[in-house]
């Protein structure tokens, strides 16, 4: 009789195995909606801007669509940060094993990200550098990378990416260092922008520091590798079928 009380009777174990399962079948479910959603709709915030309102910046933004952006700027980007940007799905397996083989000896994570990497990053996680938001990130990648076109990843980076205190993207950075629209970006100020990404609180493109000049000025010279990106990132640096 007791034994088969017990059998009746679910344990705490199950009770808490499944919902562990609910939970899961609900992030799944909702992270596939959000990211088909922003396919064709603007991210309207991120962690990362709710928390730099916390620390006291508030948030100065402006969506602008690919075509408004300077070609300029798509270049750089790609050329400071994800060179082989059009040639992956999203995850640079080489520069992961570099950083994996790093990291080992580490105190502080740093990761072989690609663009794909950043803009999931960026759109649904919160900053910081832990085993957790990075398994999180490979996810997110893998499902912008199959929901989404290479150009829409690199519109919505563009438009979502941090270029200094409260400062979100493209439109906002270009009025913001150089008091002109996105657009109108030279390649220089196009390379000082992509020079400051990996730490625009510290950097600034308007005023660049001596290794701020020069990084941009390896930026430019490799932005002559990315092919004219006009219209769309990748169309010109993928072989005809």
């Amino acid at each position: 009789m007791i034994e088969a009380e017990t059998k009746k009777r679910p344990s705490w174990l199950r009770r808490a195995w499944l919902l562990l399962m609910r939970v899961i079948a609900l992030f799944l479910m909702f992270s596939v909606v959000m990211t088909a959603v922003y396919a064709w709709v603007p991210p309207p915030v991120t962690w990362l801007m709710l928390w730099r309102v916390v620390e006291g910046n508030w948030i100065h933004k402006d969506w602008e669509s690919y075509d408004n952006i300077s070609p300029n700027l798509v270049r750089a980007v790609i050329a400071a940060e994800d060179a082989k940007f059009c040639e992956h799905y999203g995850f640079d397996w080489e520069s992961i094993e570099k950083a994996w083989k790093r990291n080992q000896n580490a105190k502080r994570i740093r990761g072989g990200s690609t663009i794909s990497n950043q803009t999931a990053k960026n759109v649904f996680l919160w900053p910081d550098r832990t085993y957790v938001r990075k398994g999180l990130e490979f996810y997110f990648t893998g499902l912008i990378e199959l929901m989404w076109s290479k150009k829409r990843v690199i519109e919505v980076y563009l438009n979502v990416v941090e270029f200094g205190p409260g400062i979100y993207g493209a439109e906002a950075a270009a009025q913001a260092h150089f008091k002109k629209s996105a657009k109108d970006l030279t390649r220089r100020e196009a390379a000082l922008l992509a020079a400051v990404l990996p730490n625009p609180i510290r950097w600034s493109a308007s005023k660049p520091t001596s290794y701020i000049r020069g990084r941009a000025g390896t930026i430019q010279a490799r932005m002559n590798d990315v092919p004219d990106p006009t219209g769309d990132p990748c169309a010109k640096a993928l072989p005809a079928n």
